[in-house]
C-alpha cells in the first residue's frame, strides 16, 4: 500500500497518566525500570499505530534514559511522539514525567523507539509521511535522521 498523504505529529500524540501501585515497584521502593520499559513499548506502539493506521511491532529502543526515580503513589505521565519517519519505520520519543499534586512534571525517563509497521502476514508495510510543523518538530526531525545513521551503523558492525 502507498501513501499519498501525510499526517501531522500532534495527530498521534499520546499522553497517559497512572499512578505507581505496590506491584509496580522493585525491591527497593522504587518504579521498577522493566515496568517503566513496558509502560514505555506500549505508549511508542500507539502511537505508531495511530500513525500508520496498522499493526507495528518494536524494532528497536534507544537512548532510555533513567534521571530520577519514582516511588508508590507517585502519578506518572508518559507522553509519545512521532519523531521521525522512514518508509516503513517510525521513531517515537517518550518522555516520562512524575507529576505533583500542582500539576508540577519532573522528568524521569526519556527513551526513543523504533518501530516498523506490518501488514497482515507481518511484511514492512509503508507509513504516512510526517507534516512538521513546529521548529522543535523540524529538530526532533533533524536528530532523528541523525539517531538512525547511528543505529544503521551499529547494525553493520553487528551491535
Amino acid at each position: 500500500m502507498e501513501f499519498e498523504w501525510s499526517k501531522k505529529v500532534s495527530e498521534s500524540v499520546i499522553e497517559h497518566v497512572c499512578q505507581i501501585r505496590p506491584e509496580h515497584l522493585n525491591g527497593g521502593g522504587r518504579l521498577f525500570g522493566g515496568r517503566l520499559m513496558e509502560w514505555i513499548d506500549e505508549i511508542a506502539g500507539l502511537v505508531a499505530i495511530r500513525h500508520s493506521q496498522c499493526n507495528v511491532i518494536t524494532a528497536s529502543a534507544d537512548n532510555l534514559k533513567f534521571i530520577r526515580g519514582a516511588f508508590q503513589n507517585d502519578l506518572i505521565v508518559l507522553i509519545g511522539r512521532l519523531t521521525y519517519v522512514g518508509t516503513t519505520s517510525m521513531e517515537v520519543r517518550v518522555d516520562t514525567y512524575v507529576e505533583s499534586l500542582d500539576g508540577i512534571r519532573r522528568p524521569i525517563n526519556r527513551a526513543y523507539l523504533t518501530l516498523v509497521a506490518v501488514d497482515a502476514n507481518g511484511k514492512p508495510q509503508e507509513v504516512p509521511k510526517l507534516i512538521l510543523e513546529t521548529e522543535s518538530e523540524k529538530a526532533e526531525w533533524e536528530a532523528g535522521k541523525k539517531r538512525r545513521e547511528i543505529r544503521n551503523q551499529r547494525s553493520k558492525e553487528g551491535f
